[in-house]
């Protein structure tokens, strides 16, 4: 028989224990975020649709960024048991320089529509985390302002080949003279993927008022009220402004792009030169031959090409075939630290996050950003640990095993 008494006092208080309230807004928002899914929820319900949907969104029936998404959670993870893994180190060496965590910041176009900090949220953030921050050509703060926010970190930039090679040439130049210390010559983009939330939403750089976008914009003033009050959106790199964005990037891309703008960009760039939307290994055995240094394997998030290959399908033989010779990384459909442990364990240098550092700048600004990185860690950290390796380099291939739901006919 149990022994029944009356509660006491002190053990009822014992058990009411209050968590410390979370008075600033901001900070109660984005802590009560767990994972990468719950800042895109937060982003949604923050941001107009057309700023969120140009985030969110990929092309046409937006196939490959599922297939993506899919591929990632179609791993099944091998963990070794009583390693002693108390600590792990989650730091390696790319591209010449140290990252604390083994991926990057993606380059986004049109970052300050998303939210006004914008880079600068970006570029900061990554300074404080010890990664890389990549700026786009499309990117609304200019080369020397991210290089002001991030004096002392690791900087990359992304460049397009546009129909007037002389910009590309400028841009390259510039970012060279500010010291950014790599480039990722981006090849998959000869002319705009059909986005097609882009078209039906109207989007378009500045930001087209309509009976639809003023009432989605009647419950988010805070968005409206830091837009209208901070500088204007324009592309920092480029002069010209107006269109939707399918418009735009046909005006600055060029589909007679080819190995031979390579060569040239080769000749005036001093750093490290990666090339970005590799998407099959012919290309990037062709790449090893060429004098790049790394190589991306990316379908542009799926915003391109609709039904594109899968870069973490890709991701084994691609390593197989030009592992030994050249860096590589991988992006697209990132969404945790599981993913990003998975792709370095099946043989990727680094990675790289693009919606969901987006989505945690929706969510908060800088501290948005600091979140993302911040639940990306975590998770890289016990997967780690659960794992059973110490340090990035003990992932190997065994820890990892893609299962398989598209498989090509005979």
């Amino acid at each position: 028989m149990v022994t029944r008494q009356f509660p006491r006092p002190k053990d009822l208080f014992d058990l009411m224990k209050f968590k410390k309230p979370v008075w600033n807004a901001t900070d109660r928002r984005l802590a009560s975020a767990l994972t990468i899914a719950d800042l895109r929820t937060i982003a949604k319900r923050r941001t107009p649709k057309a700023a969120f949907d140009y985030t969110d969104g990929s092309a046409e029936q937006e196939i490959s960024l599922a297939r993506a998404r899919q591929a990632f959670e179609d791993i099944e993870f091998s963990p070794s048991i009583l390693r002693g893994t108390a600590d792990v180190d989650t730091s390696s060496t790319v591209l010449g320089g140290p990252m604390a965590l083994p991926f990057a910041i993606a380059p986004t176009g049109f970052t300050r529509l998303m939210q006004t900090e914008g880079e600068i949220a970006g570029a900061s953030a990554a300074r404080a985390a010890g990664i890389p921050f990549t700026l786009s050509t499309l990117g609304t703060t200019s080369i020397e302002d991210v290089k002001a926010a991030n004096p002392d970190g690791r900087n990359w930039f992304q460049l397009y080949v546009m129909r007037d090679r002389e910009i590309s040439y400028e841009l390259t130049r510039r970012a060279a003279a500010a010291g950014f210390d790599t480039l990722h010559f981006t090849v998959d983009t000869p002319v705009a993927g059909a986005r097609l939330r882009d078209k039906r939403n109207g989007f378009s750089i500045p930001p087209q008022l309509t009976l639809g976008t003023i009432v989605n914009a009647i419950p988010r003033p805070w968005w409206w009220w830091d837009f209208l009050t901070t500088p204007a959106l324009q592309f920092a790199s480029l002069s010209s402004t107006g269109g939707t964005v399918g418009e735009l990037l046909d005006a600055a891309m060029d589909p007679t792009i080819s190995f031979a703008d390579l060569e040239v960009i080769r000749g005036i760039w001093p750093g490290k030169l990666v090339i970005k939307g590799v998407q099959n290994v012919q290309d990037a055995a062709t790449l090893a031959g060429l004098g790049v240094d790394g190589i991306v394997l990316s379908n542009h998030g799926g915003r391109q090409l609709d039904r594109a290959p899968i870069p973490f399908h890709l991701l084994p033989e691609v390593v197989r075939e030009v592992g030994s010779e050249l860096e590589i990384g991988v992006d697209t459909g990132i969404m945790s630290g599981a993913d990003i442990v998975a792709s370095i364990a099946l043989g990727a240098d680094f990675t790289l996050i693009g919606r969901a550092y987006l989505y945690g700048l929706m969510a908060g600004g800088r501290r948005g950003v600091d979140r993302t990185i911040a639940i990306l860690g975590e998770q890289i950290v016990r997967t780690m640990k659960l794992l059973g390796v110490a340090s990035l380099a003990e992932l190997t291939p065994g820890h990892v095993t893609q299962l398989q739901r598209l498989t090509p006919r005979p």
